[in-house]
């Protein structure tokens, strides 16, 4: 071994000065990379030479760690230094837990996303969640098998589950922006007219005064009876029937081919459920202000690989069609507006 005289600790400032006080653990961890260089080298200039630090430097930090460990560490036979049995005792253990630090510090590896077993929460709009859950649980049947996801309707907690980490990622119109949260603009929507098909309505061109005298459901969580649509329609002087509210777009669809109702709805949802329900989608013959559709989610998610998948599969499901289903990219910034809520 190459060896050299370990300086007296003296006075001098070094890196590991200034370490004491209420608020720092007793345990110097800031010794651990010293000791490690220290029990592979066998020697403080070798040591010194591998964390590029000075020899003075390494000697004091050697003469904290024999005052922490009440152990020479180090002692000279010969010209050079041998490790004590405490030493020996100790050097894999060090080896081990600076493995492990650099390992925590280095970039992770990519992760297999299809061993990946977790569950994925998404709060979403119903109307949005029926678009978005039959492609995304397509896509991770092969690219995240072991994946599960819940899908949850809007609370009034706000973004609170983003922050806290109980819901992985939101898809809507997000009416809360935050700081804290990142929002990404997906598509922009429009409202739609839907009516069961074969209706009288749409035996013509559907008008103004047409729609508004025909029988209405309204959807909305909080029974609201009116919204922007009564707003247009109210400045031509004309008022919509509305006969019911209901808080669900589903409802509403299961309602419309059993009668002479109409209702609108995002054009996004509309386009999909005309292969399930024997229904008519229409524009509506007044001008309604656009929705933009956004996903957010907290920045910790930002590099995680699930999540960024989970981020780039809800993207590719709502931006896929430009015509009649999401498409339409949206401005950078939320409309909060629905139809009647």
């Amino acid at each position: 071994m190459n060896g050299t005289d370990v300086e007296d600790p003296g006075h001098h400032r070094d890196w590991t000065d200034g370490l004491s006080g209420p608020c720092v653990p007793h345990v110097d961890m800031r010794l651990l990379p010293a000791l490690d260089a220290l029990l592979q080298e066998g020697s403080v200039t070798g040591a010194a030479e591998r964390l590029a630090l000075s020899p003075p430097a390494m000697s004091r930090a050697l003469a904290k760690i024999r005052r922490a460990l009440g152990d020479p560490v180090l002692v000279r036979a010969g010209r050079g230094l041998v490790p004590t049995p405490r030493a020996l005792e100790l050097q894999p253990k060090v080896r081990a837990l600076m493995r492990e630090a650099e390992a925590l510090l280095t970039p992770s590896r990519q992760e297999d996303l299809t061993q990946v077993d977790r569950t994925l929460t998404i709060v979403a709009d119903e109307a949005y969640a029926a678009v978005l859950a039959p492609v995304l649980l397509n896509r991770a049947s092969t690219q995240v098998p072991l994946a599960r996801f819940t899908f949850t309707v809007e609370n009034s907690h706000g973004s609170a589950p983003l922050r806290e980490g109980a819901v992985d990622i939101e898809v809507g119109i997000i009416d809360e922006p935050s700081p804290e949260l990142r929002i990404e603009p997906l598509f922009e929507d429009r409202f739609v007219g839907v009516a069961r098909a074969g209706h009288p309505l749409l035996d013509t061109e559907v008008t103004a005064e047409a729609f508004a005298s025909e029988r209405h459901i309204s959807v909305s969580r909080k029974g609201r009876m009116t919204g922007p649509i009564d707003v247009a329609l109210h400045a031509r002087g004309l008022r919509r029937d509305v006969v019911a509210s209901v808080p669900s777009y589903g409802e509403a669809l299961l309602m419309i081919p059993a009668g002479d109702f109409v209702t609108a709805m995002p054009r996004s949802l509309a386009g999909s459920a005309c292969r399930a329900v024997d229904i008519e989608v229409f524009d509506l013959p007044v001008e309604t202000a656009p929705i933009s559709i956004c996903q957010a989610w907290h920045p910790r998610h930002d590099t995680e690989p699930v999540h960024v998948w989970l981020r780039h599969a809800v993207r590719a499901a709502l931006t896929r069609r430009p015509s009649g289903d999401p498409g339409e990219r949206g401005p950078d910034r939320p409309v909060e507006q629905q139809a009647d809520d």
